[in-house]
């Protein structure tokens, strides 16, 4: 038995090595980069000429199907996001550093985590170039008051609150601390590409768990007030603080967060552990 799971285990990390998903897993960044700088603009557009186009990766990814180079692109996203996908499966199934210890494990559970979101915008990215609509708050919205309708969904759905405002939180964390320098080849960097570089990641780690913070937050609210429009994730967020004046200038600020969140996606592409 201990034999058969080790020849699993051997053969998940031959594959993950594979020189043509880490290849693919690359570009995935740059896609990645992509739909976060296009998220940021959007976020920029809602704060100050209050538009109504979906806020969060899924309006990214609709903001691209104007034109047949941009469906070649959202193509090309799709294909990387499925990449970046396998490579954090096969993460969550044998480890990064192939370590056991509480750490590596919380970080398994990030992996397969991070599989599922890439997997998730894949699809969108599929859904839109078929010419569908895909919305992540319209889906998070009539799931919530699906959830709503039965007894107890309004405590689960405070629950899911609860814990999206403790990712978020956990997400600024992470950030603020440069947890994230663990995952990259800093002994590759320049002197002077290093700080610029740890600095984005930074400030887009923590702009990302702001935003997320305030989506949870919303979602409780949702639940106490029985009102499932609040409960639209990012896109509810980022709209209720544009309808806010001190709001407008905190969204100004999470967009740019956003947009260096994009850039540091980009550099990972170079300077990432894959």
């Amino acid at each position: 038995m201990t034999s058969a799971a080790s020849n699993v285990k051997g053969s998940a990390s031959r594959a993950a090595d594979s020189k043509p998903l880490e290849y693919l897993a690359r570009g995935g960044f740059i896609g990645y980069g992509i739909i976060h700088l296009l998220f940021a603009w959007i976020a920029f557009q809602v704060a100050f000429q209050g538009s109504s186009q979906e806020s969060d990766q899924s309006g990214a990814l609709q903001s691209l199907a104007g034109n047949g180079f941009g469906k070649t692109l959202l193509v090309v996203i799709a294909v990387g996001m499925i990449a970046m996908a396998i490579w954090q499966a096969f993460e969550a199934a044998i480890g990064e550093s192939g370590e056991q210890d509480r750490a590596a494990m919380a970080e398994r559970v990030l992996s397969g985590a991070r599989a599922i979101l890439y997997l998730y915008l894949a699809w969108i990215a599929i859904k839109v170039v078929q010419g569908s609509n895909a919305s992540m708050g319209d889906k998070s919205q009539s799931q919530t008051s699906s959830i709503m309708d039965n007894t107890g969904g309004r405590w689960l759905i405070g629950l899911v609150g609860l814990v999206v405002v403790g990712i978020g939180v956990g997400m600024a964390i992470y950030g603020y601390k440069k947890k994230f320098t663990k995952h990259l080849k800093t002994g590759e960097m320049a002197p002077g590409t290093r700080k610029p570089i740890i600095r984005l990641g930074m400030a887009g780690y923590m702009a990302k768990g702001t935003a997320y913070a305030i989506a949870g937050i919303l979602v409780i609210m949702a639940a106490v007030n029985y009102d499932p429009e609040k409960a639209r994730g990012l896109d509810a967020a980022l709209k209720t603080l544009a309808g806010n004046s001190w709001g407008v200038w905190l969204l100004g600020l999470i967009a740019l967060g956003i947009a260096a969140f994009g850039v540091y996606c980009i550099a990972q592409a170079k300077y990432r552990k894959v």
